[in-house]
């Protein structure tokens, strides 16, 4: 019999110094001073600093966000900063964080969306200098030119009760939060809280969140970059797809990709489409999906009201395991999904690219699940104006892993989802050292990541810095 190897027996006392555990969350926290968002959420609240005295606002927000993107999930999280001010400095109290949020009326609120449009113009421009840039979007083995933002909307429960908090359509009760983010990055580019019942496909809150996702982008690419909205079919409201279009008239070069419900006249289309003219559908990667077709359905549904130029495409394609299927697909033995795009046949617009282009919405849901670990899975207040500035922070917290990733990593942390960000570089252990007139923060030389952390902190050093 083999025997088992015993650890090694310690001797446990809470009466140690020197020691720092979550070093690696100084990153992000550097990093919004980098890209300025600290300073422009300091500008942002400076109306509720009226003595000067006290914690700055915009620091005490800023702190809140890295304690989300840390992986926090309640304000009195604040501790694992505040109970290290060697390596956070001062770091303001619970009762402090929690009056700065309740302070955050609407317009202050407006504010702090407009100061993180601003750091995100900062941290393009370093990944632009920096010879990073912005990954973009893939789709069928290339490049998506332009940017494509991604809406959808999600349930998150709530266990005691909150002001507007309701029941939502799946028999829970919470908050159903419409999100936009940004597809290849990850950022979150726009929130709006919203009651447990309200409608998924509500064209006013589509338009809302749209409205402030392209406040977001930098002018340089709102203005000369095609940007692609893809939504499911809660997305395929006419008011919503007019104001897509409409907003060319204001030189932003915006087009869609939103889902469409399966209704009869769609059935009998595709009843009536010639088997010679479906064609093979593509995966990711360029290569051929295997039992998956695609036609287009142009001309043979009724889309009056919609945009001119608005093409309907189905896929269909043999179901597989556990797959929900509608009473059609069960009868017809296979599973169908159809969609709406204003993109040309001209320029690439085949149907067969359109529809993996347009199936590349999917990754929303890896970042809305990424986002609930992140801040927005639960919301702290019974105030629902409270709750609102904790999802604007809980976004600004997501943009900060984003644009870690983005300017300091490489491989697969640069990939990296936050849970294994955290395990690997944020929750790392270290020791605090004073010499040569030098804070120093030493990492265990036998970390796994010590490395990939360490030059993270040195590109950190080396990034342009915004001008004032």
């Amino acid at each position: 019999m083999q025997a088992i190897g015993l650890r090694p027996r310690v001797h446990v006392s809470a009466d140690g110094s020197g020691a720092v555990g979550h070093a690696g969350a100084r990153l992000p926290a550097d990093l919004a001073d980098a890209t300025g968002l600290t300073a422009a959420y300091s500008a942002a609240l400076r109306p509720l600093r009226p003595r000067g005295t006290g914690h700055d606002p915009g620091r005490v927000a800023t702190d809140l966000a890295v304690m989300l993107a840390d992986g926090g999930e309640a304000i009195a999280d604040l501790a694992v900063l505040r109970d290290q001010a060697g390596v956070f400095g001062p770091v303001a109290s619970t009762p402090t964080a929690w009056r700065l949020l309740a302070d955050t009326d609407e317009a202050a609120l407006a504010s702090l969306r407009a100061a993180r449009a601003t750091a995100r113009e900062v941290a393009w421009m370093q990944a632009a200098e920096t010879g990073e840039g912005i990954p973009a979007a893939r789709a069928g083995g290339r490049e998506l030119p332009g940017l494509v933002l991604d809406l959808d909307a999600t349930l998150v429960a709530c266990h005691s009760e909150k002001e507007q908090a309701a029941p939502t359509y799946k028999g829970g009760f919470g908050f159903h939060p419409l999100l936009c983010f940004l597809a290849d990055t990850g950022e979150a580019v726009s929130g709006r809280l919203r009651p447990g019942n309200s409608g998924a496909n509500t064209a006013a809150d589509h338009i809302a969140v749209l409205d402030h996702a392209l406040a977001q982008i930098p002018d340089a690419h709102r203005h000369g970059t095609d940007i692609l909205v893809r939504a499911d079919s809660a997305g395929s409201a006419k008011a919503f797809l007019t104001r897509v279009r409409d907003l060319r008239k204001q030189g932003i070069p915006t087009f869609f990709s939103v889902g469409y419900a399966i209704t009869e006249p769609v059935r009998r289309a595709i009843r009536a489409m010639p088997d010679r003219l479906w064609h093979p559908a593509l995966d990711q990667d360029g290569t051929l999906r295997d039992g998956a077709e695609v036609a287009e359905l142009t001309g043979m549904v009724d889309l009056d009201g919609y945009p001119t130029g608005t093409r309907i495409i189905v896929r269909r394609e043999r179901p597989h395991p556990g797959a929900q299927l509608s009473l059609f697909d069960q009868d017809e033995g296979l599973r169908h999904q159809v969609f709406l795009t204003d993109t040309p046949c001209s320029g690439g617009g085949s149907a067969q690219f359109l529809e993996v282009r347009h199936r590349g919405h999917a990754t929303v849901e890896d970042h809305i699940r990424c986002g609930k670990t992140t801040g927005f899975g639960r919301f702290p207040s019974r105030d629902f104006a409270v709750n609102a500035v904790w999802l604007e922070l809980s976004l600004a917290a997501i943009d900060l892993l984003a644009w870690t990733r983005v300017l300091l990593l490489d491989g697969e942390l640069a990939t990296a989802e936050p849970k294994k960000l955290r395990y690997r570089l944020l929750h790392v252990a270290a020791r605090l050292t004073r010499g040569g007139r030098r804070l120093r923060l030493r990492i265990s030389a036998t970390w796994p990541w010590r490395n990939e952390l360490a030059t993270a902190f040195h590109r950190l050093a080396a990034l342009p810095r915004p001008a004032g």
